[in-house]
């Protein structure tokens, strides 16, 4: 991952396989707010794309494993994923442009191209989508992607059951703030809350999937208040 620092930095996701063109990407956009991942193949990408909240992704379409046109499809229509894609490719002819839109792209970038066309196409899907709301939760390595309910940590799939899933969700978009007992109560129950250490079984089962398993622990509870999620203690 390459990291350029200022504030608000563009979340990037490169897949091209031609890791000349790759690096030239990546040393043009270290002058500006980017941060930048990369993949070399259609497989890697969609598990980058699956768990990470990408702002925008660069995308070519000939690809090892699984080819850009089938990467964009299956981003769009099997896990709903909106994040704007900008094809880039060799070929320049009306049909394999229409054929990338109908795919999902977003945009269509002809190579050999300006590096400057780029930064501005990319600039330009930025702001774009920018006032929309993600369907990514991130706190630290942990991931939700509300369309499809797929968890990640750190890469690794988590299952959870339902409630477990509603007190993530919770926790998640209300982060780093503290959620109390009550509202998680009045989430999975309404106003008839049952009796008992009812939310606290839930939160322990959530420890132990999201939790457990790794060095770090995300869920906190904040005593006789409620719980937060963060990166912190």
């Amino acid at each position: 991952m390459v990291k350029v620092y200022g504030e608000a930095p563009i979340r990037l996701l490169i897949v091209e396989d031609n890791r000349d063109i790759s690096e030239n990407i990546a040393e043009y956009l270290e002058k500006y707010n980017y941060v930048l991942d990369f993949a070399y193949d259609g497989i890697s990408a969609m598990h980058l794309a699956l768990t990470n909240p990408y702002d925008v992704i660069v995308l070519d379409i000939m690809l090892p494993g699984m080819d850009g046109l089938s990467f964009s499809k299956k981003l769009r229509t099997d896990a709903k994923v909106e994040t704007p894609v900008l094809m880039l490719t060799a070929r320049d002819t009306l049909n394999d442009k229409l054929k990338g839109f109908e795919a999902g792209a977003d945009d269509y970038l002809v190579k050999p191209f300006a590096l400057q066309e780029l930064h501005a196409r990319l600039q330009a899907l930025y702001k774009r989508i920018s006032g929309k709301t993600s369907n990514i939760l991130s706190v630290g390595d942990l991931t939700m992607n509300k369309s499809t309910l797929q968890v990640h940590r750190a890469g690794q799939r988590i299952d959870l059951n339902p409630a477990c899933m509603k007190l993530l969700q919770r926790l998640m978009e209300e982060a780093p703030s503290v959620v109390t007992r009550d509202d998680l109560e009045t989430l999975l129950w309404a106003d008839e809350p049952p009796d008992g250490d009812a939310l606290r079984s839930h939160l322990y089962k959530l420890r132990q999937a999201i939790d457990r398993p790794f060095e770090s622990s995300l869920i906190h509870t904040v005593h006789r208040i409620g719980y937060r999620i963060a990166e912190d203690t």
